[in-house]
């Protein structure tokens, strides 16, 4: 693994914000670098991300999730799904603090040691707008409904819809971040779901394809 250089990492996320016109103050910088550091840590016994090299995770990770977040304008109660690592999440949420401080996120997954990870990194990061739960989205009942609902690299279309419905507020729409753009998968929704806008991202230095997948349900 290379060595952690942070000032590096630090003007290597500044300098990709800047790209994608998002606005981070200096202590933001500071805890999604923090977040970095505490993920590399993390990493070694829970193996929450296949990349390794600190450099890549900033382009992969913090820069790839910062490239949705303005599609978050307005929102004030997100839920993300399979949350994993944290990734849109804790980035979301470092964003919000000072972007949209009424915004409130919960991150849920059924993994334990994941959603351990998302405590201790609530905790060491001071995220008074994150909350953490453990389990099958499918199966929660949370105690209010999201206007918004998202997911990185969770599920397919359908069973991210078809699992969380259920916690989604009537005027409420799913934001799913993919890959490559999902013209089989979109296609496969069930019925009363459609999605109203497919948007391609372009994250600085990645070459690999990124695109919001926005869906809500269909006019009655």
């Amino acid at each position: 693994m290379k060595s952690f250089d942070r000032a590096a990492l630090t003007a290597q996320l500044t300098d990709g914000a800047r790209a994608l016109s998002v606005s981070l103050s200096e202590a933001q910088c500071d805890k999604l670098i923090d977040y970095l550091a505490l993920m590399l840590k993390w990493n070694a016994v829970y193996n929450l991300t296949a990349v390794r090299d600190p450099s890549q995770m900033v382009v992969q990770h913090l820069l790839d999730s910062l490239a949705a977040v303005t599609a978050f304008d307005g929102a004030r109660f997100v839920l993300d799904v399979g949350a994993g690592g944290g990734l849109p999440g804790i980035v979301l949420a470092i964003w919000a603090e000072e972007a949209q401080p009424e915004l409130r996120l919960t991150m849920i997954d059924t993994v334990h040691k994941k959603t351990a990870f998302l405590t201790q990194v609530k905790a060491e990061l001071d995220l008074h707008n994150v909350s953490v739960q453990t389990g099958r989205v499918e199966q929660w009942q949370a105690p209010q409904m999201f206007d918004v609902i998202t997911s990185r690299a969770f599920a397919e279309l359908n069973d991210f819809v078809t699992w969380s419905q259920h916690l989604l507020d009537e005027r409420g729409r799913f934001i799913a971040l993919k890959g490559v753009a999902p013209g089989e998968e979109a296609g496969r929704l069930a019925e009363g779901w459609r999605v109203s806008e497919i948007l391609q991202l372009h994250v600085p230095t990645l070459n690999a394809e990124r695109h919001l997948v926005f869906i809500e349900r269909e006019a009655a």
